[in-house]
């Protein structure tokens, strides 16, 4: 059993080191897939949200926000629920999800720019066509994906699955 823990912690990048498995992937021709969020509470909708991101490639990269950058994002005072390692680890245990790097930042545009994915991917509430970065739909790092010939995606939300909505009916 403890390989199988092994493997899902395995799965966990710092960014340095993501960077460097980057390389291998794109001389190994892997189509890799990226998305980023706090996934605080992983819900039907993540998991749903994340298995159809993996299938715009041969690789999916989760980028998770640390705690402090949670914080950051005028969500509830009291979020994350879950410290970012567990956050992490949840993630990483999804047979779909490749790899997961946490980000410090508040966005994770300098990731993007550093790993420049061959997709972009963000949930339909964001909108692959916006270019204007002040729109609340405007996905971050989406001018730099499109620019190196990336693709930038959106996904339909399952609807009635949020972290937000979930701990509303407490």
């Amino acid at each position: 059993m403890r390989k199988l823990l092994n493997d899902i912690e395995n799965k966990i990048y710092s960014i340095e080191e993501f960077v460097e498995l980057r390389k291998a992937l794109r001389h190994a021709n892997h189509k890799v897939v990226f998305t980023n969020g706090c996934f605080d509470i992983l819900h039907l909708g993540h998991v749903t949200y994340l298995a159809q991101a993996a299938e715009l490639g041969s690789f999916l990269v989760v980028a998770v926000n640390d705690d402090a950058s949670v914080r950051t994002q005028n969500k509830a005072p009291n979020r994350p629920i879950n410290p970012v390692n567990a956050r992490a680890f949840l993630l990483a245990s999804l047979t779909f999800v490749d790899a997961v790097v946490i980000f410090s930042e508040d966005t994770p545009l300098n990731l993007i720019r550093q790993i420049e994915p061959d997709v972009l991917v963000k949930g339909a509430d964001y909108d692959a066509s916006e270019t204007d970065p002040n729109s609340k739909k405007f996905i971050v790092g989406s001018t730099e994906v499109k620019a190196y010939g990336g693709e930038v995606k959106t996904i339909d939300l399952v609807e009635g699955y949020s972290t937000t909505a979930i701990l509303a009916k407490k």
